[in-house]
């Protein structure tokens, strides 16, 4: 029974190879279930937040997660609305990754906010003034948006299609798709906006609180850039994940060569304005707070080190690589300017998430460490083993990749 809901003309494990693969992330995705069944149980006491912080692990997940899952609506974009045609062999990839990202962000917010049946509250009693209703309202649409863009993909089952109903409800939505992916980067787009936007305008916060454009700080463009940036790079690093665990080529080099060049000049733009921005705020936002640079990393583990580490180290250097035709060609080099670009976002958001509430802002405030429970990585990391469940079952029982057939014929 399991062949025959294998794609044809396609090759696949055993049934029991593939059950003994997804062991290991069914165990974490158990340790996750049971992790978010006691803190919604015995409540937000299973963590270590507090007053000082509201935000910790789980929002830096998401962050991460949600900046990472942009490939989805970023390669839609680039797909059906500006037309690259190659990147059609990688898009339904790029969907399944989006919609892991999103549904898992969706998940942790669900435990996050304490009593997830009243998170309808969100929309009905909106604060119209908040930006983070909005980016919830937009995160929850593009699930939406998401999961209609990945409901093709699912009923071209190869058992699934043999239905005529569904065939042709299926065939449909392929016609109408770049109405979802233009919606969905507007969406999109302002969530990761407002995501940064939110930070930017915690004047409370002078490490946070950034100046800009109108109503919006600068944050709100430096965190779409970031997530436009990285998005392509977690998509080429989770398709050539998938290559080396199957030992097949599963998309044609030129796609990944067109994700890796857009992502990055997109990189390298974002850094240039990164750079601006922390020059302005260093001469502007600090001394008008009556503090200077190294009042920021006089406390703690948190050192000028990490803006390093940031901006150079997983900024300059991932973009040089991304942006050199001969660097990116080489497999090796490619895989790590995309690793490296991935990681200096995840810090992005370790930083804003974390560094902005840990360090004093008062004068008789002091250095607050951090340090979550086995129940928050419990939650964040169920994650990992959720994704790899869905892309793996994705992979074994849908036609994912369209050249798959093409380029390792069956002998």
């Amino acid at each position: 029974m399991d062949s025959e809901l294998i794609p044809g003309g396609v090759k696949r494990c055993s049934t029991r190879t593939f059950f003994l693969w997804t062991l290991p992330w069914i165990a974490l995705l158990t340790w996750g279930l049971v992790s978010a069944f006691l803190c919604l149980w015995k409540g937000l006491n299973q963590t270590n937040m507090s007053n000082y912080f509201a935000f910790a692990l789980w929002i830096v997940f998401d962050l991460s997660v949600i900046a990472l899952g942009a490939g989805a609506f970023f390669t839609g974009f680039l797909t059906y609305i500006i037309g690259l045609k190659e990147l059609k062999n990688i898009i339904n990839a790029t969907v399944i990754i989006g919609f892991i990202c999103y549904s898992g962000a969706v998940a942790m917010l669900g435990i996050d906010i304490g009593q997830p049946i009243r998170g309808w509250f969100i929309f009905w009693h909106v604060n119209v003034h908040s930006m983070l209703a909005e980016v919830s309202f937009c995160i929850t649409c593009y699930l939406g948006v998401l999961t209609i863009e990945y409901l093709p993909l699912i009923l071209e089952n190869r058992q699934a299609d043999k239905i005529p109903a569904l065939h042709l409800f299926s065939h449909n939505l392929h016609h109408i798709m770049a109405i979802f992916a233009a919606t969905g980067t507007f969406l999109s787009f302002f969530h990761q906006g407002s995501l940064g936007g939110m930070y930017g305008v915690m004047y409370a916060r002078p490490f946070a609180f950034r100046e800009g454009f109108y109503v919006w700080p600068s944050t709100f463009f430096l965190f779409i850039l970031s997530a436009i940036a990285a998005g392509p790079s977690f998509t080429i690093l989770c398709t050539k994940l998938a290559e080396k665990i199957t030992r097949k080529r599963l998309v044609p080099e030129n796609a990944f060569q067109t994700l890796a060049k857009i992502s990055g000049w997109l990189l390298s733009t974002y850094i240039v304005l990164k750079i601006i921005d922390t020059i302005c705020w260093v001469y502007g936002v600090v001394p008008r707070a009556g503090l200077t640079f190294m009042d920021f990393y006089k406390e703690g583990p948190y050192g000028v080190w990490l803006l390093v580490l940031e901006i150079i180290i997983f900024g300059v250097i991932p973009a040089i690589i991304l942006m050199t035709p001969s660097a990116r060609k080489s497999e090796g080099w490619l895989i790590t300017g995309c690793l490296m670009n991935c990681t200096g976002i995840v810090l992005n958001r370790f930083i804003f998430t974390i560094v902005s509430l840990a360090i004093p802002v008062m004068p008789f405030d002091k250095f607050v460490s951090y340090l979550p429970t086995w129940q928050e990585w419990g939650v964040s990391l169920a994650l990992i083993g959720y994704g790899v469940l869905i892309f793996s079952l994705s992979y074994r029982y849908l036609p994912v990749f369209p050249k798959e057939r093409e380029l390792n014929p069956v002998t």
